[in-house]
């Protein structure tokens, strides 16, 4: 078993904190409403100062070495769950989601997210537990993923999302009649003596099977900032729970982040190589491991000088235009 800060108590009140957040969030999207920018401002301040107060209780409970890694790995997760909004976007888009039911989606994809994501975590201790070898296959994985992203954001491909010809939605378009319109946030309705699935039911679906797709990659990203699950967990849980919030802070910011992915594919290929070099030092001990400040000091310039050349290359675009 792979070593771990937490008792059971830990788990069970962390557990316990997690579902009470849920469920407020559940009744807080139970009127479906448009988002104010203050109210989603509040909320991601408060989503905010949550993981900043744990990561302060790691570190003065359980070392400075704990807490530079749950530092570390919420900035992975926080800066992968950015890119997760931005297919969510998409989605919301392509199915013509009311802006009244934005929420209520967005919360069920970070239901989703999480349960898939603690068993990606489970998973990912259980190959762990087995030999420093599970380095290595987390290091390919990422290395690979990175490969695509950064293919990908070099075509400067435009983003589309189908819902027709997504195999989700053709399934459940076999299995159950569809309505043409969105009956609020309900999934399914009783429409001609028998049950009927509406377009939520499929956006639902559309957004849980992007989150398969991204647990595959934050959950061995993390792993190579720590090996302990349950900062793992708690990694994974902050980052997504403040998300339904964020979303609407970012929403019109998403679109001018054009170099993202650039420096997504960055941090993915460097942690990769990291949890490669980190398998290598357990056989060679003469190989370096990269230790995990210098991983944050990596990953925050990433991101700032991503962050940087987008706004730059957008106020370019801005002069040419003008001229």
């Amino acid at each position: 078993m792979s070593s771990t800060i937490a008792s059971p108590q830990l788990w069970a009140v962390s557990i316990a904190v997690l579902l009470g957040l849920l469920a407020l969030d559940f009744v807080l999207t139970r009127k479906p409403h448009d988002v104010p920018m203050r109210e989603a401002l509040a909320w991601s301040v408060f989503y905010l100062a949550l993981p900043a107060a744990f990561g302060v209780y790691v570190w003065l409970a359980h070392g400075a070495e704990p807490g530079v890694e749950f530092f570390t790995g919420y900035v992975v997760e926080k800066s992968l769950s950015v890119d997760n909004l931005f297919v969510f976007m998409l989605l919301l888009t392509a199915f013509a989601v009311p802006t009244k039911l934005t929420q209520r989606v967005l919360l069920y994809g970070i239901v989703g997210a999480l349960v898939l994501r603690g068993i990606f975590i489970a998973a990912g201790a259980a190959l762990l537990s087995a030999g420093t070898w599970a380095f290595l296959l987390f290091g390919a994985v990422l290395i690979v993923t990175a490969a695509k992203v950064l293919r990908d954001a070099l075509r400067s491909t435009e983003h589309t999302v189908d819902p027709g010809q997504m195999r989700v939605t053709r399934l459940l378009r076999r299995l159950m009649p569809v309505t043409d319109e969105y009956h609020g946030a309900r999934l399914t309705i009783r429409q001609a003596g028998r049950r009927a699935l509406t377009p939520m039911a499929l956006v639902v679906a559309a957004v849980f099977l992007t989150d398969v797709v991204f647990a595959v990659d934050s959950v061995p990203a993390v792993y190579g900032v720590t090996s302990d699950p349950y900062l793992v967990f708690a990694t994974n849980a902050f980052a997504l729970l403040g998300l339904r919030a964020l979303y609407f802070v970012l929403r019109n910011a998403l679109a001018q982040l054009r170099h993202l992915n650039h420096g997504l594919a960055i941090i993915l290929a460097f942690i990769g190589v990291k949890l490669v070099l980190h398998w290598a030092h357990t056989v060679w001990s003469a190989v370096p491991d990269i230790p995990t400040p210098l991983s944050l000091v990596v990953i925050l310039a990433t991101l700032g000088a991503v962050t940087a050349t987008s706004l730059i290359a957008n106020r370019q675009d801005r002069v040419r235009m003008d001229a």
